[in-house]
């Protein structure tokens, strides 16, 4: 198989259908960057979980001025209470390292916080959450108690409003991806009907239909290469302008996904721009082969 004509077929596909085919990178791009948002977000809602969600179900915060006796005595009742299976206590440099652990992947962020800034707390595991009313009844309000906070209640209507974003993004890039695919098709059944007489004649001349679809799932693939780029291009963007720049800096009690999942992500968009365009112009082009 010669290799030199089918570039060739290429390039002439390329420039008699650049409108098409910019239409088709702009679609496929749109829906890819959609379905990789949709999925950063189903990671982000993991992250977040299992930082918090998971691991602490009640908080007890200390004032700046507890005294030491307060605190113990805070940290006795807490260990006798029967609701109460596990008691961890947390200094303000150990939130700073938490702080730091938490948020590695933006170190701007970290630099502008100080231990001190930070509360003393009690991490409390309950032997049953339900019964978190009695927890916080019986110890808001007491010496050196700033406030007993339900993280897992705190974060319920968040974790919510986060599905409803993944679940919307993941249903219009998936409309985006179904409308990607017939541009593509309508694109590759005028591409091979602007050149139907160089198809005749290469079928005159014994070419395989496998040689005469190449050039046009080639021109697919990049279409879907191009559009997986720049659809990775607007997730990066995402990432260092929306997640690191601005909500990094304002949503301090949450993690947020790190650049090896967006990598993750970008790879699984980018072979799927791919296969999704040239698995659409072959079996768009063996259709029309037959017809």
């Amino acid at each position: 198989m010669s290799v030199s004509p089918v570039v060739s077929e290429v390039r002439t596909g390329l420039r008699q259908n650049v409108t098409m085919t910019i239409a088709v990178v702009v679609t496929v791009a749109v829906s890819l960057a959609l379905l990789g948002l949709g999925l950063l977000i189903g990671k982000q809602i993991n992250v977040m979980k299992g930082y918090w969600y998971d691991k602490v179900e009640v908080a007890v915060y200390l004032t700046p001025d507890v005294t030491p006796a307060e605190r113990d005595a805070l940290n006795a009742e807490l260990t006798a209470d029967p609701l109460v299976s596990q008691v961890t206590y947390e200094s303000q440099q150990d939130a700073y390292q938490r702080f730091k652990d938490q948020f590695k992947n933006s170190p701007g962020l970290v630099d502008e916080v100080n231990p001190d800034e930070l509360p003393e707390a009690f991490r409390v595991k309950m032997t049953d959450p339900r019964q978190f009313a009695q927890i916080s009844e019986r110890f808001s309000g007491q010496p050196g108690v700033a406030e007993v906070q339900d993280q897992r209640e705190l974060l319920k209507g968040f974790f919510k409003v986060l599905h409803g974003f993944q679940i919307t993004a993941l249903v219009i890039g998936i409309v985006q991806v179904l409308t990607a695919l017939v541009l593509i098709s309508n694109t590759i059944r005028v591409a091979a009907f602007s050149r139907r007489r160089e198809t005749s004649v290469m079928r005159l001349v014994g070419a395989s239909n496998l040689y005469i679809q190449l050039p046009f799932v080639i021109e697919g693939a990049l279409a879907g290469l191009v559009g997986g780029a720049l659809a990775i291009a607007a997730i990066v963007a995402v990432k260092i302008y929306v997640v690191d720049h601005r909500l990094a800096k304002s949503v301090v009690a949450f993690p947020f996904v790190g650049w090896g999942a967006i990598w993750g992500v970008g790879a699984l968009v980018l072979a799927f721009g791919i296969v999704l365009s040239s698995s659409a112009s072959f079996v768009t082009l063996r259709r029309h082969l037959r017809a």
